[in-house]
């Protein structure tokens, strides 16, 4: 990626709705540089898809968790796979330190996040796990 991807993307990543125009605008570049680079990104497997980003609180029936979770011996791949698979799980990531994974829950209520819990819980091969429901959120 050079400058020029960098600065499209940053661009989407603040409005993925912004047309084609304006991007080329804001980038001093033409129109066709623009459509060349977006099409590179998305056939390069760059970029994957545009989206939508909710304002916290829009949607307030929503609940939202972290789960730390630790994983046996060398079977973070399979647990990673069904984690991918189920509906509650938003986001997963693999870190460093006390916890293999961090992953993002989201639930309509409070009776199926308890069946979220669960249903990770059980899981062959995850050892342990710490979950925080996050009460709200601030701008950085």
């Amino acid at each position: 990626m050079n400058l020029t991807d960098q600065q499209l993307i940053a661009l989407l990543r603040d409005d993925a709705r912004m047309s084609v125009t304006e991007l080329a605008s804001r980038m001093k570049v033409s129109r066709a540089t623009v459509q060349k680079r977006m099409e590179a990104l998305e056939q390069g497997g760059v970029i994957t898809g545009y989206t939508v980003k909710v304002k916290p609180g829009v949607e307030p029936n929503r609940i939202r968790a972290w789960m730390n979770v630790t994983v046996e011996g060398t079977k973070a791949l399979a647990i990673v796979q069904q984690l991918r698979s189920d509906p509650a799980v938003y986001t997963l990531h693999s870190t460093n330190g006390k916890w293999d994974l961090l992953v993002e829950l989201r639930s309509d209520s409070l009776e199926n996040f308890d069946r979220t819990l669960g249903r990770i819980r059980r899981i062959e091969g995850i050892y342990n796990t710490e979950t925080s429901i996050l009460l709200s959120t601030h701008k950085a």
